[in-house]
């Protein structure tokens, strides 16, 4: 019984330290990654926005285009891999992720703000991604949503440091999974609403349209941001991260 005591407290003492170095070193990793991301928009803007001011668009080459989108890809793909690599399961990789993710878009932010000013508030409008289409909003809602997914990441990591059977269960998953699309959704409804009041929907696919569709979205200037429909969003991803919250201090007290 002595011997057992003394095995988990020794085993509990060695996830400690490992949870710890892979936070630090995560966060490392992430830091870095949000400078290499603000270095390559810095020549971005260096070469096709000089005057720091994103819209309306300017037509790039198909070359840097396709860059651009693989660029973003690989992006996602470094973060996953990360979390993988961090993770000692599916929920604790999907935590690292997430984690990352988060860190990278805030100090992204703090990197451009301490190089080039920018931006000049947290209301500022800025181009967030552009798979499958463009997403835009204000600098303050992709970051109140990295806080967000820190506060998810940190109690999965938490409570499965308590008990190896943590998981989200399926009405977690699927307020966060709902949430997640109506987020993203929240930031394509500004560029959407413009695109559908150029053209009709089916105009937007057709080959015969597609260097009018191109030309008409190089004029797009962002109107107005869909708070309604963004808040909604984070509160089922809330509320998701809540009830997680709630059934893990529950468990942990039986």
């Amino acid at each position: 019984m002595f011997k057992d005591v003394i095995w988990y407290d020794h085993k509990k003492c060695k996830c400690m330290r490992y949870t710890v170095k892979t936070l630090v070193w995560i966060t490392i990793f992430s830091i870095a990654m949000g400078f290499l991301e603000t270095a390559v928009v810095i020549y971005l803007r260096a070469l096709y926005y000089p005057c720091n001011i994103l819209f309306p668009l300017v037509q790039m080459s198909k070359t840097v285009i396709i860059t651009e989108l693989l660029r973003e890809t690989a992006t996602i793909i470094m973060l996953i891999g990360i979390g993988s690599l961090a993770g000692r399961k599916f929920i604790t990789g999907f935590a690292w992720f997430i984690y990352a993710f988060a860190i990278w878009d805030i100090f992204y932010y703090i990197f451009l703000k301490l190089i080039l000013n920018w931006p000049e508030s947290l209301f500022t409008w800025d181009i967030l991604f552009q798979i499958p289409t463009l997403w835009t909003g204000p600098v303050i809602a992709p970051v109140i949503t990295s806080f967000i997914m820190i506060l998810l990441a940190f109690g999965i990591i938490y409570y499965d440091r308590k008990s190896d059977a943590v998981k989200l269960n399926k009405p977690e998953w699927f307020l966060l999974i709902l949430g997640s699309g109506i987020l993203i959704f929240s930031f394509s409804w500004d560029y959407l609403m413009y695109m559908l009041e150029q053209f009709k929907f089916s105009e937007l696919f057709g080959s015969s349209t597609k260097a009018e569709v191109l030309s008409r979205s190089l004029n797009y200037i962002p109107r107005t941001f869909n708070w309604l429909i963004y808040i909604f969003s984070q509160l089922l991803i809330v509320l998701g991260i809540g009830l997680f919250y709630i059934r893990n201090y529950k468990l942990g007290k039986k």
